[in-house]
């Protein structure tokens, strides 16, 4: 279901203001990677692992649907791009620039607000990420990028328990929620979501479970720092 705009203003503003709570200042010192991006095959537990990541890191967790939604509205999306100041919107707007051209990229009007909201959230830190293309938009060296899958077998049995569905029906959605992703991915990033060089982890619900995913990501994390600070 669709979150009405009244309710993503009341998220952006929330949002706001909690980033000028806990990051009232930006600290010179060494960089902590504190961006971690979820692709997942629907079913597969990304989102389940993306919650629960964010909630045991203390970070901020923006849903597909928010992103999207923030991406849609000019008003919002200029809102969360003044939480930057002049340092940080002068570095957004090069690395926006420099993935356009990397990428051969002609960002439409959606496009552009997708660009600058995903980049805002990526230059605040402490944040999880789920979908909407954000492990293209953030730079690798910035990020920690997840892919979650399993076989289909399971993604269906999964949805068909959690939504109380046929598996005939979880099927037809798994197939069409995927297959819309691959289509975003192409159209939007001239991208395979399912290229495996596009992340850092690619996490199987098949042979870990949903608890063990959250603890080889932030395990992952914790080697990001240590070598970047060595």
């Amino acid at each position: 279901m669709k979150t009405s705009r009244r309710s993503i203003e009341k998220i952006v503003e929330d949002q706001i203001l909690q980033w000028n709570r806990f990051h009232p200042e930006k600290k010179e010192g060494a960089k902590q990677v504190s961006v971690i991006t979820v692709s997942r095959e629907s079913g597969s537990g990304g989102t389940l692992m993306a919650a629960k990541l964010a909630k045991d890191m203390g970070f901020d967790l923006f849903h597909r649907e928010v992103i999207q939604e923030m991406a849609e509205s000019a008003h919002i999306s200029a809102r969360i791009v003044e939480t930057l100041d002049e340092k940080g919107l002068s570095v957004l707007e090069n690395s926006i620039a420099a993935m356009i051209r990397d990428r051969h990229l002609w960002p439409d009007e959606f496009m552009r607000h997708l660009l600058k909201v995903v980049g805002t959230i990526g230059k605040h830190g402490r944040a999880v990420i789920v979908g909407r293309g954000a492990q293209y938009i953030l730079p690798f060296d910035e990020t920690l990028k997840v892919r979650v899958i399993a076989p289909l077998a399971l993604r269906i049995y999964n949805v068909s328990h959690e939504l109380g569905i046929e598996e005939g029906e979880a099927e037809r959605m798994i197939l069409k929620t995927d297959a819309d992703r691959r289509s975003f991915s192409r159209k939007y990033f001239y991208a395979d979501v399912t290229d495996p060089l596009q992340y850092d982890l690619i996490i199987n619900t098949a042979r870990v479970t949903v608890d063990a995913g959250v603890e080889i990501v932030k395990a992952a994390l914790r080697q990001m720092n240590d070598r970047a600070n060595d």
